[in-house]
C-alpha cells in the first residue's frame, strides 16, 4: 500500500511522504542531537567568586565536565598564578583541575602546560568569548580578538598573554630616517636589518627595533610592516597589502607559542607572525596570506659598504627608551632559558641557536615545507648548496655573516669570487645584490633571491616541528 502510494509523487512529495509513514507506524528518524555544554559564563563565575561560593559553581561544572574544558580552566588559573593578590582561587581551580583531570601537578605551571597541550583539543563552543572576557581584565580591547563565535585555526590555550597590552610596545609608523653619513650614533659592529627593495635600501638598527617590534614603512614604493619578534629573534618585512587592500597592523600583546600574534585594526583578526596569516577572528579561512620579503641580518658597516646610498632609522622616534646596542632584553638575549613555554622542542640545537629559515611551496602539493640551517654551520660553509622542495639552493654568507638565499636554477656554483661577486663552473662571474644574482656578461640573465629570516631555533620549531633542519 506504502508503495502504491509514492508512485505518483515527485522526489520532494515522497521524501515528505516517508517521513510522515514513518511517524504514522510508531518509527522516529535518527537525528544527531547537538552536544550540550554548560553555560560559558559558569567558568567565569568560578574565576571570579570567592573560594567558598566558587566550590558551588564548580560543582555544577562537574556534573557536566568534559574533557575538553581542562585547558580552558587551566587558561584562566594561569592568569591567577602568583604572585597575583587572588591567589585562593588559583588554589581552588587548580584543586579542581586534580579532581576532575587525575592529574596531581599541584601549582607547578610547566607541568600543567605540558599535561594541557597533549590532550585532545575538544573545548566548549564558547571558549574564545570566555578567553575574551577573563582577558579583558587586563586590558578591555581583548576582547575585541575574541568574539563570540569567534573563528580559530589554532588552540585557544596556546594563546596567552605577553605581559603587556594592546600596543603596549608601541609600534613605530614610518619613523624618522637619516641618510649613513648622518647617522653617528651608530658604531660599525652594531646590528642592523637590512631591507631593500626597487633601489632603494634601508637599514633597521636592531637597538632601536628591539624596543618597538613592529615598523610600518613604505621602501621602494612598498607598503611594508616590518615584524620583530624579538622573543623569537626573527625579522620579517611582510607588504602590508592583500588585493588593492592595505592592512594596518598593530601588537596585539598575545603570544602563540612564544611567538607575537599582530593584528589588523579593521577587523581585529589575530594574525601569524611567522605565516602573515589570519589565524583568530572574522578573516579565519579568507584565504589571505600576506608576502614576505627578504631580509639580511648584518653589522651596520658591512651594510652602508654595500649601500653606501642607504637611509637607517633616526634615533628620534617620538618615544623615550634607552636605544643603547644591547639595552633592549639584554637578560633574555644572554642565556638559553625561555620566557615562555612552548608545546614543542628540540634538542638538536640549543634553545637560542640562531638559524636561517625559510618556507617553499611544496612542488607535488599545497602544502610549503619549511627549512632551518644553522647559522654556525653557514659561517662554515659560506657557498653551500642545497636541493629542497623541487629547487636548487644557493646559500651565500659573507665574512661578516650576513646570509642570502637564491633559487639556483640548473646552475652550479663553485666559490666566491670576493664578497660581491661568486662563480659558476663554467667560470662565469654573477654580482651578489639583494634582489637576485645577475651574470656579469648579461645582466638580464637573472636568479632570485628567495626570502629568508634568521629566527631562534626553539621559536621556528615550535611553530614548523616538520621542519628540516641542516646542522
Amino acid at each position: 500500500m506504502v508503495l502504491r502510494r509514492l508512485r505518483n509523487l515527485t522526489n520532494t512529495a515522497v521524501a515528505v511522504s516517508v517521513f510522515t509513514l514513518l511517524l504514522s507506524v510508531g518509527a522516529r528518524p535518527c537525528f544527531a542531537q547537538p552536544e550540550k555544554h554548560p553555560n560559558i559564563d559558569l567558568f567565569l563565575t568560578a574565576a571570579t567568586q570567592n573560594p567558598i561560593e566558587a566550590e558551588q559553581t564548580l560543582t555544577q561544572l562537574a556534573a557536566q565536565w568534559k574533557s575538553g574544558y581542562a585547558g580552558m580552566v587551566w587558561d584562566l588559573a594561569r592568569l591567577l598564578r602568583p604572585p597575583s593578590p587572588r591567589m585562593m582561587s588559583f588554589i581552588t581551580l587548580v584543586r579542581f583541575l586534580e579532581r576532575q583531570t587525575g592529574q596531581q601537578f599541584g601549582q607547578d605551571l610547566s607541568r600543567w602546560n605540558d599535561w594541557v597541550w597533549t590532550q585532545p583539543y575538544k573545548p566548549h563552543p564558547d571558549y574564545a568569548y570566555l578567553k575574551g572576557q577573563w582577558y579583558s581584565q587586563i586590558d578591555r580591547q581583548f576582547a575585541d580578538f575574541f568574539p563570540r563565535g569567534a573563528r580559530s585555526l589554532i588552540r585557544l590555550d596556546e594563546i596567552e598573554w605577553g605581559g603587556v597590552t594592546v600596543n603596549g610596545i608601541p609600534p613605530l609608523e614610518y619613523p624618522q630616517r637619516l641618510t649613513a653619513d648622518k647617522a653617528d650614533y651608530l658604531d660599525d659592529d652594531d646590528i642592523v636589518f637590512g631591507i631593500a627593495l626597487n633601489g632603494e635600501a634601508r637599514a633597521y638598527p636592531k637597538r632601536i627595533l628591539a624596543w618597538h617590534e613592529m615598523a610600518l614603512d613604505r621602501v621602494g614604493n612598498v607598503e611594508l610592516t616590518i615584524v620583530y619578534c624579538t622573543l623569537c629573534g626573527t625579522v620579517i618585512p611582510f607588504e602590508s597589502v592583500t588585493g588593492n587592500h592595505h592592512h594596518k597592523f598593530g601588537t596585539s600583546g598575545l603570544l602563540y607559542r612564544s611567538n607575537k600574534l599582530m593584528f589588523d585594526h579593521e577587523t581585529r583578526s589575530l594574525w601569524n607572525t611567522f605565516k602573515g596569516v589570519p589565524v583568530v577572528g572574522t578573516l579565519v579561512n579568507s584565504d589571505l596570506q600576506l608576502t614576505p620579503h627578504a631580509v639580511v641580518t648584518t653589522t651596520w658597516a658591512e651594510w652602508k659598504t654595500n649601500h653606501p646610498s642607504t637611509t637607517v632609522l633616526s634615533l628620534d622616534t617620538g618615544y623615550r627608551r634607552n636605544y643603547a646596542e644591547g639595552a633592549a632584553y639584554r637578560s633574555y638575549f644572554s642565556t638559553d632559558a625561555l620566557m615562555f613555554q612552548v608545546s614543542n622542542t628540540d634538542r638538536r640545537l640549543m634553545n637560542k641557536e640562531q638559524v636561517l629559515v625559510m618556507r617553499l611551496d611544496d612542488p607535488d602539493s599545497e602544502a610549503q615545507l619549511p627549512l632551518a640551517i644553522s647559522v654556525s654551520f653557514l659561517n662554515k660553509n659560506r657557498l653551500f648548496s642545497h636541493r629542497f622542495a623541487g629547487r636548487n639552493l644557493i646559500v651565500i654568507t659573507s665574512e661578516q655573516g650576513a646570509t642570502r638565499v637564491y633559487d639556483a636554477q640548473d646552475d652550479q656554483f663553485i666559490h666566491h669570487g670576493n664578497n660581491a661577486k661568486i662563480v659558476d663552473n663554467a667560470g662565469r662571474e654573477w654580482q651578489v645584490t639583494e634582489e637576485a644574482l645577475v651574470l656579469d656578461s648579461n645582466s638580464s640573465d637573472r636568479r632570485l633571491r628567495l626570502p629568508t629570516q634568521h629566527a631562534f631555533w626553539f621559536g621556528w620549531y615550535a611553530q614548523f616541528p616538520d621542519t628540516t633542519l641542516i646542522q
